[in-house]
C-alpha cells in the first residue's frame, strides 16, 4: 500500500513541477508569493 501511495505522491509533485515551468503559471507564482511578502510586511509585529 505505501508503494502505491509514494507512487501516487511522486506523480503529483512531477504535475506540479511540470506547471510550475510554464511561463504564465510562473507570473502567478510570483505575484503570489509578492502578495504573501507585502502582508507580511505591513503585520504590526
Amino acid at each position: 500500500m505505501k508503494l502505491l501511495r509514494s507512487a501516487a505522491a511522486i506523480g503529483v509533485a512531477k504535475k506540479l513541477y511540470d506547471e510550475a515551468q510554464k511561463p504564465e503559471n510562473q507570473r502567478r507564482i510570483r505575484e503570489a508569493v509578492d502578495k504573501a511578502k507585502t502582508k507580511r510586511a505591513r503585520r504590526p509585529r
